[in-house]
């Protein structure tokens, strides 16, 4: 087989250089938090908040997976690769950090995709803003294994 097709199936199964992007590399990208009260996570209104995620630093999130994407810009402003987005692995609104050690690349396709990380990821913060788990459950759920979460929540991967 060609290493252009090759390369083309891997970045489309979400296999990149012989990762399976469906979780991040935990060398890569360990996780990071910042301290925050209960109160502020669960009164805060994410998404209109301003994230602090600079087109360097997807960039560097990219190169450090040995991705090379077409980039998709909104200006000037990088916002991701074609059919992949730069993504907290402890999302913000479970306390998760604006730095490289918490952002990986994630595919927008596939049986586990970034649109069914979000998914949980709410989910995961209404649990913890109802005091049905704890913060720290919540984090360790989504940094270990966002999918185990999921399943509970959703059932299977099929839509």
């Amino acid at each position: 087989m060609p290493i252009l097709i090759w390369l083309a199936l891997m970045l489309w199964t979400g296999l990149a250089f012989g990762r399976d992007l469906t979780l991040p590399d935990p060398d890569l990208t360990p996780g990071a938090s910042v301290k925050i009260t209960l109160h502020e996570l669960c009164t805060k209104k994410w998404g209109k908040d301003r994230r602090h995620v600079t087109a360097a630093m997807k960039r560097e999130v990219f190169e450090s997976y040995g991705l090379q994407c077409k980039p998709l810009f909104h200006g000037s402003h990088l916002q991701a690769c074609k059919n992949w987005e730069v993504d907290h692995l402890q999302s913000r609104e479970l306390g998760g950090a604006d730095a490289v050690k918490n952002l990986w690349p994630q595919a927008y396709e596939g049986e586990w995709n970034a649109h069914m990380k979000d998914r949980v990821e709410n989910r995961l913060h209404k649990e913890v803003c109802t005091g049905n788990i704890t913060l720290e459950q919540a984090q360790k759920e989504i940094s270990t294994d966002w999918r185990i979460p999921y399943r509970r929540y959703f059932g299977s991967s099929k839509h």
